[in-house]
């Protein structure tokens, strides 16, 4: 299934236990059941936005969008974290009213009904929703399928709830449940916050895959001098690199152009969806031992003249002093 066509089905789905959840809650007066109601109704217009910020993602890079419509992605999740914080708040209002002011629970049955077609229709849905994000690294989708296994959780809490409230009396455990579920819809928001957030800022990739870079860049470290100015970021599932390539001084064009090819070429195999922009500027630096020339007396890029791999360090390290 595609991007699109998951986040179809969450939004039927939760529609669907959004109405559920609030006429079962309506009929049985359990704020648990009405906390989870709310829930599924900002889950709804959470996947209201996974789909229009996938649909939108999608859309190839145009002359006001140069680089693509990737943070939409992000913007969706930032505001579905926002949603989600509301929710929990409004849920623990309504749980501490209902302590103050007595709580009356019926259709124990109905409620208990709801609740279990809901953790299971979430668990399946949010698996979909998972497994397609990770194939096409869509933030909007995780953010989504992170909403419904959230639900998965609380439903079997509020589940568990009325079992014990049916089988102990004691109706307070209804909204301590809902407050519990306040808790834990509170610790999604904070970390889909973390997640869709920072790259809007444009935070650097993760360590792992810049060592993944750095490993590809190396691999050709016979070819180059050195590299510097390495600068990661991420909008969406797309990735953006930029260095700058310290090639000798008299390398063809045709060759550094090949050199950075290859670079981008193999990136690409390894991070997909990753578009790399490499600045080569030339050795202006003049040693003893190029590593390049294999100890040989002429330099084969230089005309003679001998580069030495790290002389740019040591040129900075001079002015300092």
């Amino acid at each position: 299934m595609n991007k699109t066509g998951v986040a179809t089905l969450s939004v039927a789905s939760n529609a669907l236990l959004t109405l559920g959840k609030m006429t079962i809650g309506l009929m049985s007066g359990s704020v648990s059941i009405m906390s989870e109601s709310i829930h599924s109704g900002i889950d709804l217009l959470a996947s209201v936005i996974a789909l229009f910020a996938v649909r939108e993602s999608g859309k190839p890079a145009d002359y006001r969008h140069a680089y693509g419509h990737g943070k939409i992605e992000n913007v969706s999740g930032t505001v579905e974290a926002v949603l989600i914080f509301v929710a929990a708040i409004w849920i623990m209002q309504e749980s501490i009213q209902k302590l103050r002011g007595g709580v009356e629970v019926e259709n124990y049955i109905l409620g208990l009904a709801v609740m279990a077609v809901s953790a299971v229709s979430n668990f399946i849905i949010s698996g979909q929703l998972m497994k397609v994000a990770k194939r096409t690294d869509s933030v909007a989708l995780e953010a989504d399928a992170l909403h419904l296994r959230t639900d998965v959780y609380t439903s079997a809490g509020v589940f568990l709830g009325l079992i014990l409230m049916r089988l102990t009396g004691w109706k307070m455990l209804d909204p301590l449940v809902a407050m519990g579920v306040a808790l834990l819809i509170i610790k999604a928001a904070y970390d889909l916050t973390k997640e869709s957030f920072m790259p809007l800022v444009d935070t650097a990739l993760p360590v792992a895959e810049q060592a993944i870079i750095s490993s590809i860049i190396n691999r050709h470290s016979h070819q180059f001098v050195e590299f510097h100015k390495l600068r990661t970021r991420k909008a969406g599932a797309d990735r953006y690199i930029d260095l700058h390539l310290v090639v000798p001084k008299y390398a063809s064009v045709v060759e550094v152009h090949e050199l950075c090819d290859q670079i981008e070429k193999e990136v690409n195999q390894e991070i997909p969806g990753t578009s790399v922009l490499i600045h080569a500027e030339p050795c202006a630096n003049l040693g003893e031992n190029c590593p390049l020339c294999e100890e040989e007396d002429e330099c084969n890029y230089c005309s003679g003249e001998k580069i030495c791999r790290g002389t740019a360090r040591e040129q900075e390290s001079n002015q300092e002093k």
